[in-house]
């Protein structure tokens, strides 16, 4: 169940017409919870809203930029709430919808380092341009966990990374951001501790548009991106894998720190 958690684990600035929106639960590695999807949500209605923000900048603090969902909580609830919620997020905690109910679609950067996994590489793929500090490490974790990687799958194609796509949703291997530069995923790839001095720049350079010019092309992206994923989405939909027996001992095996037993297929 939510418990009340009144900590700020996402911290917003504006500066010089560019947002920062950054994760801020570095001691676990910034994994989301639903708190922190709720928390996000806000921010980024704030910088929709926001008429000095041009362009935002999403980063992580510490040393990761998303270790992916919070698995105690949304991934070992009981599976009456499963059945209830419908998924592992909680009420207004739907990770995918962050980006997709804008007013003014504004552009966002992803300034990401260390580790992008699960959830996060769901977020991360989300945004219209991802910057990747060099040795950061990606994964779709989704794949081991056994709640599948449709969407995943989907905002890969969309990016043109499609055989790449195929093998990572297959067999949720890490990948590196070179990797990911190499098969169109990503936009750049920054040295060491230079990942936000080159998303601002990357953000300057867009900002220096017209807003309205800009804003037309992110509205048409994410349109299209949006029917593409939840497309793939409702096809694996009807399999609810978060009830199954699979996806249970994944989770478990995370939380007690071991190898998960053999798989039973259901």
């Amino acid at each position: 169940m939510d418990t009340p958690d009144d900590r700020q684990y996402v911290v917003y600035e504006c500066n010089d017409h560019i947002a920062t929106i950054a994760l801020d639960r570095p001691e676990k590695l910034n994994a989301v919870s639903d708190e922190v999807v709720r928390q996000l949500m806000a921010a980024f209605r704030r910088f929709d809203l926001d008429p000095d923000a041009h362009v935002a900048i999403l980063c992580g603090r510490g040393r990761a930029f998303c270790s992916g969902a919070d698995v105690h909580q949304r991934q070992l609830r009981s599976r009456e709430e499963f059945e209830r919620l419908g998924g592992p997020q909680g009420h207004g905690a739907n990770s995918g919808d962050l980006l997709f109910q804008s007013v003014n679609w504004k552009p966002v950067i992803a300034a990401v380092h260390g580790y992008v996994l699960g959830l996060g590489l769901g977020l991360v793929l989300d945004c219209d341009l991802i910057v990747a500090e060099t040795g950061t490490r990606f994964q779709l974790t989704e794949t081991s966990r056994g709640l599948g990687a449709a969407k995943h799958w989907a905002q890969f194609h969309f990016r043109g990374a499609g055989a790449f796509g195929d093998e990572v949703a297959l067999t949720g291997r890490y990948f590196t951001a070179e990797e990911a530069l190499a098969a169109n995923v990503i936009n750049r790839v920054a040295s060491k501790d230079t990942v936000m001095d080159a998303a601002m720049a990357l953000a300057q350079a867009v900002a220096a548009n017209p807003p309205l010019s800009v804003r037309a092309t992110v509205r048409a992206r994410r349109w299209f991106l949006d029917r593409y994923a939840k497309e793939a989405a409702f096809q694996q939909a009807p399999m609810r894998l978060y009830l199954t027996e699979d996806f249970r001992e994944a989770a478990l095996a995370f939380k007690e720190k071991r190898k998960p037993r053999a798989f039973k297929g259901r």
